[in-house]
């Protein structure tokens, strides 16, 4: 399906690095989440608060994705920092237990980042972090351990561990050395702030770009998708996908430009609705799906996964979401 696949087909791999092991690689942050529901502003003792509900989740873009990518029949692997700890435990269990491939999982003295998500009735989110989502992990000491997979998800451009220019352009060019197609997740900064300037030599070597409306907005000082779009094309991003939360999302190429509608549906958390998007999208382009089919199937994945607590608990097969799609007529 893509230009930007087919252009690097003719691309040698080192001699010592297995192609396609696994169909993608998603690198970035791995978490806990703490999700409290219902919260009660109100105090029912001198330090005491009641909430509707209260549950643990794995989270984390790159985790979220790799889950969601395994469910729908894709082979990922995931390279992430876990600590040494019950909370790094739990995660590497959920994501042998979903099929994805953890023999890039790098562990630390460190303690694996622990997220609380306060949720509202109409699925919106704060959260909290703490000092451990900053500590510093270097994805690009670990590129001569990859398979070469089809597609790498870096998730998320600029925050950690991509919030450091040095690394983002180092894990971007081993990519377009080896033909690796890649799909840049974005978040707004929480640590270092970046900007696209300061990546700009290597933007063109993003394939798909996918920042939701507020980051899009941000990092470029637009107003519309359309004006956001146009900006993260003359930075040489390939393809620019900006999710619009409950309004769709809208694509746009050098030459075709498009808004697909949200599917409408009772919202209770949108915890890892973008990841599981790009996961339904990234899957679906893998299968040489047209790209509008894959926008729809991506659509479909980030609806479903915001029926239930949490980023991974709805989303439960590709079976599941085609029949979704089959209820849901456009």
């Amino acid at each position: 399906m893509p230009g930007a696949q087919a252009e690097r087909t003719n691309l040698l791999y080192d001699e010592d690095m297995k192609p396609h092991e696994y169909d993608v690689l998603c690198i970035g942050t791995a978490l806990i989440d703490s999700i409290i529901k219902g919260l009660d502003p109100k105090p029912v003792s001198a330090s005491g608060y009641r909430a509707v509900s209260g549950s643990l989740h794995v989270g984390g873009e790159a985790v979220n994705e790799a889950m969601a990518l395994a469910k729908l029949g894709a082979g990922p692997a995931i390279l992430c920092r876990l600590g040494r700890d019950e909370a790094g435990e739990m995660i590497l269990h959920h994501l042998q237990a979903a099929g994805v491939d953890t023999s890039l999982v790098q562990r630390s003295e460190q303690p694996t980042p622990v997220t609380t998500m306060f949720v509202k009735e109409d699925g919106t989110r704060q959260s909290v972090t703490n000092q451990s989502h900053f500590y510093n992990f270097h994805p690009e000491q670990y590129l001569a351990d990859i398979h070469l997979p089809k597609a790498m998800i870096l998730g998320s451009l600029f925050r950690a561990p991509f919030a450091d220019p040095d690394v983002t352009a180092a894990v971007l060019r081993f990519a377009d050395r080896h033909g690796i197609a890649v799909f840049a997740d974005t978040k707004l900064p929480n640590a270092r702030p970046c900007t696209l300037d300061e990546i700009r030599p290597y933007l063109p070597l993003v394939d798909y770009i996918t920042p939701n409306e507020d980051e899009a907005r941000y990092y470029t000082g637009k107003d519309t998708p359309e004006e956001m779009a146009e900006v993260f094309l003359q930075y040489g991003v390939r393809h620019v996908i900006i999710k619009l939360g409950a309004k769709g999302c809208y694509y746009r190429d050098a030459e075709t430009a498009y808004t697909l509608p949200a599917y409408d549906i009772n919202a209770v958390d949108a915890t890892g609705a973008g990841d599981n998007f790009l996961a339904g999208f990234v899957s679906e382009w893998l299968r040489g799906s047209i790209t509008v089919d894959a926008l729809h199937f991506a659509n479909a994945c980030g609806a479903i996964c915001t029926t239930a607590a949490g980023a991974s608990a709805a989303l439960k097969n590709r079976e599941q979401v085609l029949a979704f799609l089959r209820e849901h007529p456009e």
